[in-house]
């Protein structure tokens, strides 16, 4: 089986404890040496600032490719670029360009009235910088908000034709999911990469809980898994066997690259990496 190349995602820290999870984080998991890592933005723009620092620390402190996660929620377009040039002085020059969640309380998405409507509008307006590379969401499942899934391979098309290089996929718990959505994009004529989003599964209730509210399928066999594994208390190795099962069927179906959703939590995503072959290979330095 061939050795993928990895990337990992966190989501800044929100406090000291948090700040401590974080590094603790990024000490186990780059030496892995991931082709970038990428930092999250909160619902509603919510960690707008805490993101930013996490960005430029990250960037400055390990010597990382990282991403910086950017969206069209609650800021005019001014703003938002304002945001982006921050992160290119920093010398930050990749983002994953997102619509954004709908702040908490809220009935959906709402353009700002002097926003970007939709993560198409951001990514053109990001491309016409000539600054960023620019990675962009995919859902091999339904997103909530759209019509049907050929609604959501199309506007990956446009995502991607207006200047992204790289779509990132949303978690799911079945090789075959993946590859119906790989068949259906190549059916599209795209042709950029498509990474599987990996989210290995350090609590069964709430990865169901997220899953059900992304509009992730939950398999009947999956409950009745976890159900079994947390009465015994093996959850820990049925979470790390399924998802290095996950991960090698994607590999031996072609995929190269695999994108980790860490939660800050890095143990389980480190041992299906070193199953899957990927080793230690750099050290980091500076990281305090």
């Amino acid at each position: 089986m061939k050795t993928p190349a990895v990337s990992f995602e966190f989501f800044p820290p929100q406090n000291l404890e948090a700040s401590f999870r974080l590094w603790d984080t990024v000490q186990v998991l780059v030496p892995l040496a991931p082709r970038f890592v990428s930092v999250t933005y909160g619902a509603g723009g919510t960690t707008r600032d805490l993101t930013r620092d996490a960005v430029a620390t990250l960037h400055k402190s390990s010597g990382l490719n990282v991403a910086a996660h950017l969206t069209c929620v609650n800021a005019s377009k001014a703003e938002t670029l304002e945001i982006a040039d921050s992160f290119a002085a920093a010398g930050v020059k990749d983002i994953v360009a997102l619509r954004g969640d709908a702040p908490k309380g809220s009935d959906g998405f709402r353009p700002h009235p002097d926003g970007y409507a939709s993560s198409v509008e951001l990514i053109e307006a990001l491309a016409a910088t000539g600054k960023f590379t620019i990675r962009v969401g995919a859902y091999p499942e339904k997103h909530p908000d759209a019509r049907d899934t050929a609604a959501d391979v199309d506007f990956l098309k446009r995502k991607l034709d207006a200047g992204a290089t790289e779509a990132l996929t949303q978690f799911f718990f079945e090789a075959d999911t993946f590859f119906r959505f790989r068949d259906a994009c190549a059916k599209a004529g795209i042709t950029a990469p498509i990474i599987p989003g990996i989210l290995p599964i350090e609590n069964w209730v709430g990865a169901r809980k997220f899953a059900l509210r992304c509009g992730t399928t939950v398999p009947a066999w999956l409950d009745e898994a976890f159900d079994k594994a947390i009465r015994d208390g093996r959850q820990d190795l049925l979470a790390t066997a399924l998802c290095t099962e996950l991960c090698s069927d994607l590999i031996e179906g072609g995929v190269e690259n695999l994108h980790f959703y860490t939660l800050n939590r890095p143990e389980l995503t480190r041992d299906v990496c070193h199953a899957l072959g990927v080793t230690p290979r750099v050290q980091l330095e500076n990281v305090a």
